[in-house]
């Protein structure tokens, strides 16, 4: 691996991207390659083809071998929600006496609050809610303080071993590659893009993609809830083809030309050229339908909220994030409405990069920096 650098590849359900990149000054990233394909994605916690998914997966990390001279050693893989279970702990270690809290008792309790292997799943990566102290206190990094009891609401990612198989089985072919590193998309995301102070007392996330999409309920250092689905803006683009009758790439293209917000006369005509010929379709009846498929998302997402019974969240902003977020101007407004809560995207605070769709990318390269950063800390201790 090149120094200060790491090797990362996002799998978003259009995409595939691949970037090697290290820090810069002020929270900036320095892209040192960067290579992309597109394949069918994946629905329902499958690939849609899995082949296809070898192909883009190879072809992209190819090229990045060849522009880095062949020297990464080590990957990081971002997992997407489809792929991953998340499974809460909730344990507690006595002292004998009040002593002050080393880094080996909060190891003894992460290692004592590990869930039971599941066939079919992989344990990737754990994190932490919050710590609870004997004087009740509840803290994110107990290290240095006094209790004679230490309780750990922890939260650990399970990751499908269907997906590290297909992609241990493409990244196999490059030999040169020794190490492959999953991270939790979900769990990338929390940590880059929401605030400490907004993540201790909750938040809620939600990564509206392409084909998939992710709803999350955010705690400390960790997540809560999560909960995948496979709705995003190719299903808005699917629902147009259907009761429209218009062809798919001409529905994909209207996404981008429509403005819900906007008041147009009933004459007013969205139009564009496919295969040859002109398609034309009155702009009100397409922001008609597109809101009826938003609707169904909305449900998905009140049904998540439901679902959460730990804490009442009707209050917390919707953050909004994902490769969808901005696809159709005027469809997060149009959620908040429906939802009737506050909805507010968010993105990297990046220069050319502060969109939401490079959220999973920039999250995932900084949570692989970090992690090698702690890496290259303690080998001096």
């Amino acid at each position: 691996m090149l120094n200060k650098s790491v090797a990362v590849i996002d799998v978003r359900s259009s995409e595939i991207t691949a970037v090697v990149a290290e820090r810069g000054v002020n929270n900036t990233f320095i892209i040192k390659s960067s290579f992309t394909s597109s394949y069918d994605g994946f629905a329902e916690g499958q690939f849609l083809d899995v082949n296809g998914f070898d192909e883009a997966l190879s072809s992209v990390v190819k090229r990045t071998l060849a522009a880095c001279g062949d020297k990464v050693k080590n990957v990081y893989v971002g997992v997407p929600g489809e792929f991953i279970r998340v499974v809460s702990t909730d344990n507690v270690i006595s002292f004998p006496s009040l002593k002050k809290v080393s880094r080996s008792d909060v190891k003894a309790l992460e290692e004592a609050s590990l869930p039971q292997v599941r066939k079919g799943w992989r344990l990737i990566r754990s994190g932490c809610l919050y710590y609870v102290l004997s004087d009740m206190r509840r803290v994110v990094s107990p290290v240095g303080m006094l209790t004679d009891s230490l309780r750990g609401r922890l939260c650990h990612y399970l990751c499908s071993t269907s997906f590290c198989d297909c992609v241990e089985n493409s990244l196999s072919k490059f030999g040169g590659i020794t190490g492959i590193n999953f991270i939790p998309a979900v769990h990338a995301e929390a940590m880059y893009l929401v605030p400490p102070e907004k993540r201790d007392e909750y938040a809620v996330l939600f990564d509206f993609g392409f084909i998939s999409s992710t709803y999350s309920v955010i705690c400390g250092n960790g997540v809560a809830y999560s909960e995948s689905f496979s709705l995003g803006a190719g299903h808005l683009a699917l629902y147009l083809t259907e009761v429209m009758d218009m062809p798919y790439e001409v529905a994909l293209a209207l996404l981008s030309k429509v403005n819900l917000n906007s008041k147009e006369g009933a004459a007013t005509m969205l139009e564009h050229t496919f295969g040859g010929r002109l398609y034309r379709y009155a702009a009100s009846e397409v922001k008609e339908k597109l809101r009826e498929a938003l609707d169904g998302i909305c449900e998905t997402i009140e049904e998540c909220r439901q679902n959460f019974t730990e804490r009442n969240l009707d209050y917390k902003t919707l953050l909004v994030t994902g490769e969808s977020a901005l696809t159709v101007r005027g469809a997060t407004d149009h959620i908040s409405g429906r939802l009737v809560r506050t909805v507010s995207v968010i993105s990297p605070q990046i220069p050319y990069y502060d969109k939401p769709q490079f959220s999973s990318l920039f999250s995932l390269i900084d949570m692989a920096l970090k992690d090698r950063e702690s890496k290259s800390f303690f080998r001096f201790f």
